[in-house]
């Protein structure tokens, strides 16, 4: 076996071993736990083991196989694989805008120090705000947007609040990965004559590359929270979002239905994550590791 699919092995079983630990914590607390909940330490925190609010890992896996109505030909399986594929293509538009903004930033506040100490404490600020907020805001402005014949999409607000929550690992990743180039190369470009632009293409970015991946994982995950969180808050209808709304209406009376939908925007935050690696894998699979200091 060649090391890049004994990487591949290992790394998938050591998830499915982690899924699996999970699985048994559930089962195992549910077992053992207070039915009612309960106190610890004078606060009540312990959740309750009832079915209604703790299902069993099997019903909820089953519960794709049913139907998502009763006297329905639709399985669960497909309304969420449909919601999934749906809040995905989502995902990946906010993820791109959030790749363009992000890196921009960091390019602008490597070039420029001033443009660095003043933007960045504000970067970080605009990571206060709360997104369930923020989404009626977007959808507002968006629908008041008017650039000639260009109509704002409801989708659009859901994608640009994606970004939102991308772009900010992306720029911080970016940033510090293009500070830290190793000053004797930076000296060595200078000694020939290079401009700064031709430093960045050239050196500062295939030296960013061990910080950017990571930062580009987080920003693809994020990126899925932005989407659902967006759905849920502006009622957009298809995704994933929608889905975890209309099944907790139900959880009374079908809690493992609940959890299908959950199960499926992780799935979704998994293979955004997953999309990164791979792109990573494939791009730069001739290129050696670095390890960022």
């Amino acid at each position: 076996m060649n090391p890049i699919a004994r990487r591949i092995a290992a790394r998938t079983g050591m998830f499915v071993l982690a899924l699996s630990l999970v699985a048994l914590a559930w089962e195992t607390y549910k077992a053992l736990g207070p039915e009612d909940g309960g106190a610890l330490l004078g606060v009540r925190i312990l959740p309750r083991t009832a079915d209604f609010a703790m299902p069993h890992v099997w019903d909820m896996f089953s519960r794709y196989g049913r139907p998502e109505v009763r006297g329905s030909d639709r399985r669960v399986w497909v309304v969420v694989l449909a919601g999934g594929w749906y809040s995905l293509r989502l995902a990946l538009a906010g993820f791109a805008l959030g790749t363009v903004v992000g890196v921009g930033l960091a390019v602008l506040m490597a070039r420029f120090r001033i443009v660095q100490r003043g933007l960045l404490p504000y970067l970080v600020v605009s990571q206060t705000v709360p997104l369930i907020a923020l989404a009626p805001l977007v959808v507002s402005w968006g629908g008041k947007l008017e650039i000639g014949g260009f109509v704002w999409p409801r989708w659009l607000s859901a994608s640009v609040l994606g970004a939102f929550l991308a772009f900010f690992p992306i720029a911080v990743g970016t940033l510090r990965g293009l500070s830290a180039a190793p000053p004797a190369a930076l000296e060595l470009m200078a000694s020939y004559a290079a401009s700064w632009r031709q430093s960045l293409i050239m050196l500062r970015f295939p030296t960013a590359v061990p910080y950017m991946v990571p930062a580009f994982k987080l920003a693809a995950s994020s990126s899925v929270i932005g989407v659902v969180v967006a759905e849920i808050s502006t009622g957009l209808k298809g995704g994933i979002g929608r889905l975890i709304i209309e099944y907790a209406r139900e959880a009374t009376g079908d809690p493992p239905k609940v959890f299908t939908a959950v199960f499926g925007a992780a799935a979704l935050g998994l293979t955004m994550a997953g999309i990164v690696g791979i792109v990573d894998a494939v791009l730069m699979r001739n290129r050696p590791r670095e390890e960022p200091a």
